[in-house]
Formats: C-alpha cells, sequence, structure tokens
C-alpha cells in the first residue's frame, strides 16, 4: 500500500480567511478536504481530484493562518485512502477518501 506526507503552509492572505471570520480567521474544513484531495491525487500520480470523493472527516481544532500543516495519506486495502492533518503536533483533521463511482 503506498503512503506519503505532504506539507502545506496555510497563506496568511488564503481567499477563505474573507469570510471565515475576519475577527478570527480560521481554515474552513472544505479547505483542508480540498487540500488533500490534492495530495491523494498526487500520490496516485493524477492530474485532477476527479476521481476521488469524501467517505468521511473530522475536525479537531481551528487552524490559523500561517499554519504549518502537515497530511499524511496511506492507501487502504479497499482502494481508498486514509488521511491525517497534523499541525503543531496535534491531529487538527482525519478522514477517508474513496474513488468516485
Amino acid at each position: 500500500m503506498a503512503s506519503a506526507e505532504f506539507t502545506w503552509a496555510v497563506p496568511l492572505d488564503h481567499p477563505a480567511f474573507a469570510g471565515h471570520f475576519p475577527s478570527r480567521p480560521i481554515v474552513p474544513g472544505v479547505v483542508l478536504l480540498d487540500q488533500a484531495l490534492l495530495f491523494a491525487a498526487r500520490l496516485h500520480g493524477a492530474a485532477s481530484t476527479a476521481g476521488w470523493q469524501v467517505a468521511q472527516a473530522k475536525f479537531f481544532v481551528p487552524v490559523g493562518p500561517g499554519a504549518e500543516l502537515r497530511f499524511a495519506l496511506q492507501s487502504t486495502a479497499r482502494g481508498g485512502i486514509g488521511f491525517r492533518v497534523i499541525g503543531e503536533g496535534r491531529d487538527v483533521a482525519s478522514g477517508s477518501l474513496v474513488p468516485a463511482p
């Protein structure tokens, strides 16, 4: 089974911060999921994320601008991908991706 780790620094000026939330910006969960999908495509050498969908996701702690995140991806025996997002030594999010039908 394939596995990989990817690092992503949350841009200080990410457009999602404008509406999420101006007084205390946090990365929306959908942005973390988008990054996980991008890294899943890379893990499998694909050019796009079109072949994957989110099966499950949990979010544990908020992430702010400038955070350094590590995405740990692991292929599963059933053809899916499990992922963990780690920031500052703790789990930020986790979930699983499955091939789109």
